[in-house]
């Protein structure tokens, strides 16, 4: 396998958590899901290295310990690019599908106009959480912000016409 020196710098957080209670593992992996984390094994994750992913794995990992489990966070750098972008490629295929998730929400226009309001608010929301997972955007993530800007847009228009 050849090393090659410009993959960038991934945080691992390798953990093991006991099954019973499953309440804090569930949560972990919760935590985890949120994070929009690449899952590299049984037990192993990574992220995007940076300041703000270090810290939230380290939050993560508290939590492992005070439940009774092992979490060890490691900074690493990927055995070659092929292996990298197939991580890469798995965090941009997951996000891609939520924006998918929110464009087909947002074109089923509900006839109420106070419905339509609290659809875009929902919709607008889930944009912010997923963003915030988004390390690599795929070509959906505009496609999903215009899709709730045109529906937010038709919500003013109605509004107007009143």
């Amino acid at each position: 396998m050849e090393r090659v020196e410009e993959t960038r710098q991934w945080a691992l957080l390798s953990y093991r958590i006991p099954r019973e209670p499953s309440q804090p593992r569930i949560a972990v992996w919760r935590k985890l899901e949120r994070l929009g984390v690449a899952r590299l094994g049984d037990g192993l994750i990574a992220l995007p290295a940076g300041d703000r992913t270090r810290e939230q794995l380290d939050w993560v990992a508290e939590e492992v310990v005070d439940n009774g489990g092992t979490a060890m966070i490691w900074i690493a750098s990927p055995g070659d690019v092929a292996q990298e972008q197939a991580v890469i490629d798995g965090l941009r295929t997951a996000r891609a599908g939520e924006y998918r998730a929110v464009i087909e929400q947002a074109t089923a226009v509900p006839a109420d106009e106070a419905e339509r309001i609290r659809l875009v608010r929902r919709l607008r929301g889930e944009l912010r959480r997923i963003t915030d997972r988004d390390y690599f955007p795929p070509a959906e993530r505009e496609a999903a912000r215009i899709t709730v800007q045109q529906l937010a847009e038709q919500d003013i228009t109605v509004g107007e016409r009143a």
